[in-house]
């Protein structure tokens, strides 16, 4: 073979990879993410102080850190988490966002997307975060960048907003008015969590009754328009307004743990420890999925506009389906074909704000040892990442390793993140390789980074 003809064949073939790499991207909303399925290892780092933007020394996605022990004088050397994934923690403009702290409070914050950096809002404490005068787990509208919704300090059964421009709090719906059977009384044993809404704002969901979290009895769906909703699962009567009065096509009888509503508006899935259940509200119609014979019910998963999406653990560790909510066994393999070698070792822990408002957006989250090791040994090991969704094809995009070691007995150093509504900043809670200290009592800090999906 000749020089010319081997040089023309090595550019056929650079050519034809090169458009099959491209090909293969499906949409491009990241562009300068990293899409291969190459090891980075972690490069040994401390953690730079609060609102320094630095990158990512081996995926190279810009990062700043939002919080640290300084942030709640109150409580010094607290630590600080991302809100729940299913919680809309940014405004829809993203110049707000909050963050949970300990002993229940919320701080929110101004950012600034040109420089990536944080500020106070009017009425900020010394730290520096605006106290969010809502119980924890406020979510910001859709709609309007200006307001959020929660439920009230005083009255954690009343569903109530909150304007920033104004510093208002003002009761939107009292839950104890919604005609439950049996009827919700406020008190010690009957409060709410779960506040979640509809791409339009136009449904709010809570769950409440029982005591705490896994001991839930309500489901409630409150539409502005047509008011209040209520599915009761440990006696399986549904009622309310609007829809349909009766017992739940689902014989199952159950107390759950948390309830989140899609971006529709018409469903929601209502988890427990031994699988979950999607509630059609328009309807009777409660479809279970069961962890240990259902159709690949097990795993974190993400709620969407109408679509669900969770990582079973089947063949590799990112092998990820979604489903139609409509339709729990009807599976799409996100990334088809694996390829080998298939990888094993991390959990996930999925984000899909950005879902909520259209399911062919791509699912973000990340991976973590389940025994808190903090090596990472193979790639996709402690990362940050996104998977698309949109059939066109299986892209995975990668962005940083995200330093976060999971401790079992300590919920909080869980690496969960929460997504802007557009996909480009995550919200995520780190104690980077545990740098950032400990607590009084030499419980393990965590603290909020903000990365750029770029």
């Amino acid at each position: 073979m000749t020089m010319r003809k081997s040089v023309s064949l090595l550019c056929l073939l650079v050519l034809t990879l090169a458009v099959s790499f491209a090909g293969a991207q499906g949409i491009e909303p990241y562009p300068d993410a990293i899409t291969n399925r190459l090891f980075y290892p972690k490069t040994p780092m401390a953690p730079p102080p609060v609102n320094t933007v630095f990158a990512d020394p081996d995926l190279g996605a810009m990062i700043v850190r939002v919080t640290d022990q300084n942030l709640n004088p109150k409580h010094p050397e607290s630590f600080f988490r991302s809100p729940k994934a299913d919680v809309n923690a940014w405004s829809a403009d993203n110049s707000k966002f909050y963050v949970a702290g300990e002993y229940s409070t919320d701080f929110a914050f101004a950012f600034n997307t040109g420089t990536m950096q944080i500020s106070a809002l009017p009425g900020a404490g010394s730290g520096g975060g605006l106290v969010l005068p809502l119980r924890p787990g406020p979510a910001f509208s859709f709609v309007d960048s200006d307001l959020m919704y929660g439920t009230e300090v005083k009255a954690p059964l009343t569903i109530a907003t909150y304007r920033f421009s104004t510093g208002k709090t003002q009761p939107l719906f009292d839950t104890t008015t919604c005609g439950t059977q049996p009827p919700l009384v406020a008190g010690p044993n009957n409060s709410s969590t779960d506040l979640t809404l509809s791409d339009d704002d136009n449904h709010i969901e809570i769950s409440a009754g029982g005591k705490s979290v896994s001991y839930r009895v309500f489901v409630i769906v409150y539409d502005q328009k047509l008011g209040c909703r209520w599915y009761n699962t440990q006696t399986g009567q549904i009622g309310g307004q609007w829809g349909p009065s009766g017992q739940a096509t689902t014989p199952d009888r159950f107390l759950f743990n948390h309830s989140k509503i899609s971006g529709s508006g018409q469903y929601v899935r209502i988890s427990l420890g031994t699988g979950f259940y999607i509630w059609d509200t328009t309807s009777l119609d409660v479809e279970p999925c069961y962890i240990h014979h259902g159709p690949l019910c097990d795993g974190y998963a993400a709620v969407g506009y109408d679509t669900y999406i969770n990582a079973p653990g089947v063949l590799d560790e990112l092998n990820t389906f979604r489903r139609p909510l409509n339709d729990l066994t009807d599976l799409t393999q996100l990334i088809d074909p694996l390829p080998k070698p298939y990888y094993w070792g991390m959990e996930k822990a999925f984000v899909w704000n950005n879902g909520r408002l259209n399911d062919n957006a791509p699912v973000c989250g990340t991976t973590y040892s389940p025994t808190g090791d903090p090596e990472v040994k193979q790639p996709y090991d402690g990362e940050i990442f996104c998977i698309e969704t949109d059939g066109v094809a299986s892209t995975v995009w990668r962005f940083a390793h995200n330093r976060s070691i999971w401790d079992s007995g300590y919920y909080w150093t869980l690496p969960d993140g929460n997504l802007s509504l557009d996909g480009r900043w995550f919200a995520l809670t780190s104690g980077w390789d545990n740098q950032v200290g400990t607590e009084g009592y030499g419980e393990p800090r965590t603290d909020v980074w903000i990365v750029h999906l770029d």
